[in-house]
């Protein structure tokens, strides 16, 4: 299988307290990837640089063969439109959800019947079906959540990268947001994200990666992964 991503030597510098430094990485293609670690350790650093927000100081990253380094900034554009980040306190826009969720679909010129089919199926992965004349800043923490969620599954991207999505969440939203991610995943879409939750990559069936300090300290696949 060809791989999704490979990084090779890659650094990234912040300041003069801090390094990212991942000698060698490669992520297949579908699955769901976790990156565990403690605060600090560079996991949300390396999120970014896997959504191509942000540029390592050294080395190379490529994405489905895609030499990044080399790439120009057309070439970079239109990866990522393969990849939609979830940031971990995500920001909804004034409206309602469904406004939300046909934001981006609207720049990406996909109106009508397209676009409800759309936000009526991400709305219904994450458990938020009605939700459309919510006001999106009327809802708790963990609806929020689900609905950013919803917001970047609209855009139909290849590789979903989320930071954090279940943190200081309620449990009904945690078990809502847990369902999608393992649909998606089911469903062709790979899934990169961080926690907190020492138990979440096993109910997920996910890859630990472990970052401490900048560095990877282990990569053990779970055995619901490798069953796929």
């Amino acid at each position: 299988m060809d791989a999704l991503f490979s990084l090779l030597n890659v650094e990234l510098s912040l300041g003069d307290c801090f390094k990212l430094d991942i000698p060698q990485l490669t992520l297949q293609q579908k699955g769901i990837y976790v990156f565990v670690g403690p605060n600090g350790a560079g996991k949300s650093t390396l999120l970014r640089l896997l959504a191509l927000l942000s540029k390592p100081t050294r080395g190379e990253i490529w994405f489905r063969g895609e030499n990044l380094h080399s790439s120009s900034n057309y070439q970079l554009s239109v990866l990522r439109l393969q990849l939609t980040m979830v940031e971990q306190s995500p920001y909804l826009f004034r409206g309602s959800v469904y406004y939300n969720l046909a934001y981006g679909l609207q720049i990406r010129g996909i109106y009508g019947a397209e676009q409800e089919q759309r936000i009526v199926s991400a709305l219904k992965t994450f458990g938020l079906s009605g939700f459309e004349r919510r006001n999106a800043q009327g809802l708790s923490g963990g609806e929020t959540q689900r609905v950013a969620l919803a917001r970047a599954l609209v855009l139909e991207p290849e590789v979903l990268i989320l930071d954090e999505p279940t943190a200081n969440i309620d449990q009904k939203s945690l078990a809502e947001i847990e369902a999608g991610i393992s649909a998606l995943s089911q469903q062709g879409v790979t899934v990169i994200m961080t926690t907190h939750d020492s138990d979440q990559p096993r109910r997920l069936g996910g890859t630990i990666i472990s970052i401490i300090e900048g560095r990877l300290a282990a990569y053990r696949p779970h055995t619901l992964t490798q069953q796929k």
